[in-house]
């Protein structure tokens, strides 16, 4: 074991040795994600002055010192990437005019989604004035058209008048930040349209390729029926329009591990790639005469790259598709060449012009997610031989793919997908080789006008009813989707060394023992509260309230957050991954306080995620739940610590606000009191009745 280990050791520093003398290779790849990371850490942003420096120094080891390279590489990635997150920050509109009424021109950009409240779209600002006066204003903005809105379509040009305010989120344990997300698609405010007689729609319009994608998807709506289950995933599919998928198909996505077939990954542009190579091959075997001018390999380089750029287009350039992008640009630099380039200098040249392009991709998920799963392929997988060695590598991929990612997706997403390696097994051949190919010659077909796109449309239907059915029957499954518990930013390193040494190459020793360093990740260890003793979590939920109460052994939970007329829950996008990330099993209570719509609107989701709570509150008429009613005097105690209910009496004729349920809680800590949106007045009567009780009582005894 011990001359395994050497020779192990032996081979990583001369591989590491031979990257960094190898020009931009996978040390100065390293570093600069390093130096990229390093900025986007920092909680304070370092002044101009200073990244200048050390621009100006990572600039002089680069170009005059070869040990230090990719050292000076690391140190110019982390001044880009902060000026970058500078500007972005600097960009983001004036605190001065938010809630004004500003005048602005610009271009649809995406695709715009009519839901049934608004349509929302994207627009670039080309002008904006504020009284008469010009703003220097440049980015997108996040729109909402309320009301009987026009028609919108992408590369329009409109002239509007908008109330904004700057992109915000909502924070929380396991949430998503909205903040983070605008930063990295360059929004600097998000807003509606006001004023919606005085728009003007400009004539002059450019074209664009949001068109181009907005009207193959309308073809292949239109070549199946109004309401077949398999439309907007061929849409998604195509041309990345992902505006048909709903929250239930999400959940599918989700639970399955298979979104990253839906999202256009790498996989549909190497497929545009492979077909434009397999073109080419196809005019040389009629016309063999080309190979007399060139050779086949750097005569297919440059089709491949335009075959698969275009597609790129079409698909929007997520990352997974700028990234597989740069990797045949690499790949057909060196076909032309004639220079052979191999998987780990691809990854890290395509890594250094994604930095170098977009620096804040890499706050993004799908940076990491992306890179990371072709890297950890490249060193988990030996090169297949013959079909069955292919076969065999599929197969052994989705495994792969399934272990490399779990540090990340639990770190990202706070959970994992059971099912994802046996779906993929599945989805992978059908979705990516015979399904994808199909509806991308349909759409085609159907732009064309060409006989036999509708057909083509209706078979890949066809196949895709059966892939969904077949999802839909996995993601059902109980053990399909497990929620990971935050376990802290330490568990991640050994999380991380651990997948390295189970995916390692034969030889190196022990290999098994690299599942104990997954163990902090998988088994996080949690505080058993003290007897006596609760902890308050006050979610995030914007206008709204979801409150909750941890004792050693059980969970309360108050209100569930606000679910929008627009159909957006909070309660499902925030409270129950919030839950979850708080390693919440079981909900003993919910309690909700009112039948406001930003207190119980989000009670159906959590009690989808936890069935059979006990479920109390005010105004079940109002909320549709079954809730036994809050009377003051009604009191419990949990674990040492005592709830008592302070309000509404029992002949209170009382409603809306000034029904909600007051609950005391008293720990060995002090007390907490939530109200609701009851009154001042009610408030403090509450307060002094439930003092009065307390007072009446045996004192508390830890």
């Amino acid at each position: 074991m011990a001359t395994r280990l050497r020779q192990a050791r032996a081979a990583w520093r001369d591989w590491w040795r031979e990257q960094r003398t190898c020009g931009f290779g996978a040390a100065a790849a390293a570093y600069a994600l390093l130096g990229s990371a390093g900025a986007a850490l920092l909680p304070r942003l370092p002044p101009l002055a200073l990244l200048l420096i050390c621009a100006l120094v990572g600039l002089c080891m680069a170009w005059r010192a070869p040990r230090l390279q990719a050292a000076g590489v690391g140190m110019l990635a982390f001044a880009w990437t902060a000026f970058c997150a500078a500007q972005v920050l600097h960009a983001r509109l004036p605190h001065a005019l938010e809630g004004r009424d500003i005048v602005v021109q610009g271009r649809i950009v995406g695709l715009p989604e009519a839901r049934s409240d608004a349509q929302r779209f994207d627009l670039a600002i080309e002008q904006a004035a504020y009284a008469g006066q010009p703003l220097r204003l440049h980015g997108l903005l996040r729109l909402s058209w309320f009301g009987a809105a026009p028609g919108l379509a992408p590369c329009q040009r409109w002239r509007l008048q908008v109330r904004l305010k700057r992109p915000h989120g909502v924070v929380n344990p396991g949430g998503y930040d909205a903040e983070r997300a605008a930063a990295v698609a360059g929004v600097i405010g998000t807003g509606y349209v006001r004023g919606a007689r005085a728009a003007q729609r400009l004539g002059t319009e450019t074209p664009c390729v949001d068109a181009l994608r907005a009207r193959i998807s309308q073809r292949i709506a239109a070549a199946l029926p109004a309401d077949d289950a398999a439309t907007p995933l061929l849409q998604a599919l195509a041309v990345g329009d992902q505006r048909g998928l709903s929250e239930a198909h999400w959940r599918v996505l989700r639970a399955t591990g298979v979104g990253h077939l839906i999202a256009i990954s790498g996989l549909h542009v190497g497929l545009a790639g492979i077909a434009g190579a397999l073109l080419v091959h196809l005019l040389t075997w009629l016309w063999p005469r080309l190979l007399l001018w060139r050779p086949r390999r750097v005569l297919a380089a440059p089709v491949a790259l335009l075959a698969a750029w275009g597609y790129g287009a079409l698909a929007g350039y997520g990352l997974p598709t700028v990234r597989t992008l740069l990797m045949i640009a690499v790949v057909a630099w060196a076909a032309s060449r004639r220079r052979s380039v191999g998987i780990t200098q691809m990854l890290a040249l395509a890594l250094l012009a994604v930095l170098a392009a977009d620096p804040l991709a890499i706050l993004g998920a799908g940076f990491w997610l992306s890179f990371a799963g072709v890297a950890l392929l490249a060193y988990a997988l030996q090169p297949a031989r013959g079909w069955r060695g292919w076969l065999a590598e599929l197969g052994l991929a989705q495994g792969v793919m399934a272990l490399a990612l779990l540090p990340l997706t639990a770190l990202l997403f706070g959970q994992a997908s059971r099912a994802g390696p046996l779906a993929n097994l599945i989805a992978v051949p059908l979705m990516g080789l015979i399904i994808v190919p199909l509806i991308l010659l349909a759409g085609a077909l159907l732009l064309a006008g060409a006989p036999g796109g509708a057909a083509l449309t209706a078979f890949s239907a066809l196949l895709m009813r059966g892939q969904w059915q077949l999802l839909q029957h996995m993601a059902a499954w109980p053990w399909a989707l497990a929620w990971l518990p935050w376990p802290g930013a330490w568990a991640f390193v050994p999380a991380g060394i651990g997948v390295l040494w189970l995916l390692a190459p034969r030889g190196v020793p022990a290999r098994a023992l690299g599942l104990l360093l997954l163990a902090p990740l998988l088994w996080p260890r949690s505080e058993r509260l003290a007897q006596g003793a609760f902890e308050a979590w006050v979610l995030d939920v914007g206008q709204g309230s979801a409150v909750l109460l941890r004792t050693s052994s059980r969970a309360l939970l108050y209100d569930a957050g606000p679910r929008y007329r627009s159909g957006f829950d909070l309660g499902e996008a925030t409270v129950v991954p919030s839950l979850h990330a708080l390693d919440v099993h079981r909900l003993d209570r919910l309690l909700i306080s009112h039948g406001d719509a930003d207190h119980a609107g989000g009670a159906a989701a959590v009690l989808a995620a936890y069935p059979r709570p006990l479920l109390q509150g005010a105004e079940p008429q109002r909320s549709g739940l079954p809730l036994l009613p809050c009377v003051r005097g009604q009191h419990w105690r949990w674990d040492g610590v005592d709830f008592e209910m302070l309000h509404p009496q029992l002949d209170d004729a009382v409603s809306g606000n000034e029904s909600s349920c007051v609950l005391a809680v008293r720990g060995s800590g002090g007390t907490l009191v939530l109200g609701g949106d009851i009154g001042r007045g009610l408030a403090r009567r509450a307060r002094a009745a439930g003092a009065a009780a307390a007072a009446s009582r045996q004192p508390f005894q830890q």
